[in-house]
């Protein structure tokens, strides 16, 4: 056996050894990077990181998410929030999967800095009641909004005209409550009246029945005013007509009798 071969034989379990753990390495990144409770794997297809909470029990959104994170699922947990700019840094980022959660509203920078990226949201079996107006605007991808104890207002209405895919959202949406009474537990689609104008004119009627209120409020005063102030009048005449009248005095008598 020569010196190579020798060499060869011993060298060649390391060589074999570092190419595992480089692989190692590109496949499975390390435990400080993958969120506690989390399985993170990379996928050689999208170019990213496989991130997978489910059924992990998560109360809130894992605050350091791997930047190259493509697919990331945070099904069936109890996530009550998506705190505004929650996902922000995950540029590459095409799914989100928060269905089956407890998150009941969602504000305007809750997706901000995935707009330009993310393909599929999926909301879907939670507890959202409102939305703020521009919570998907900017948004491009497909929004599962469908299973939650939706409240159909102005607001509402604002937000799903501003989905890239407003009308398959809005297909899926039931009013749990809505400002139209009629309206209640009814297919979203099915509202055909202007939210926001109701809203502004339910305004405008409140605010023209304060202001009712108070007018009659001045004209009651002043009425009352008008009324005491008459009342006290009265009341001073006949006291000065039940005030006995002044006798004359004995010289002016004397007075009159000479005259006569």
């Amino acid at each position: 056996m020569t010196l190579l071969d020798l060499w060869l034989s011993r060298s060649l379990p390391m060589v074999l050894l570092l190419q595992s753990l480089v692989l190692m390495a590109l496949c499975f990144p390390s435990a400080s990077m993958c969120p506690k409770g989390c399985l993170c794997q990379r996928d050689p297809h999208l170019h990213g990181l496989n991130v997978s909470c489910s059924q992990s029990r998560l109360k809130e959104i894992p605050p350091s998410l791997p930047s190259d994170t493509v697919l990331l699922r945070l099904d069936h947990n109890q996530i009550g929030a998506v705190p505004d700019q929650a996902f922000h840094g995950l540029r590459l980022l095409r799914e989100l999967n928060l269905s089956y959660n407890a998150v009941e509203t969602l504000g305007e920078g809750a997706f901000s800095g995935i707009e330009g990226t993310l393909q599929v949201l999926d909301l879907s079996h939670n507890r959202i009641t409102s939305v703020h107006k521009d919570a998907f605007a900017r948004l491009k991808a497909r929004v599962i909004v469908d299973d939650n104890p939706w409240h159909c207002d102005c607001a509402l209405q604002q937000a799903i005209g501003g989905m890239a895919h407003n009308h398959e959202a809005a297909a899926r949406v039931l009013c749990r409550s809505s400002e139209i009474r009629d309206q209640e537990g009814q297919p979203f689609l099915a509202v055909d009246t202007d939210l926001c104008n109701l809203a502004k004119r339910t305004t405008d009627y409140a605010m023209l029945v304060t202001m009712f209120g108070w007018f009659a409020m001045v004209i009651s005063y002043v009425v009352y005013y008008v009324r005491q102030n008459q009342e006290d009048a009265r009341r001073h005449l006949e006291y000065l007509k039940s005030l006995p009248s002044k006798p004359k005095k004995p010289d002016e008598v004397d007075d009159i009798s000479t005259v006569v």
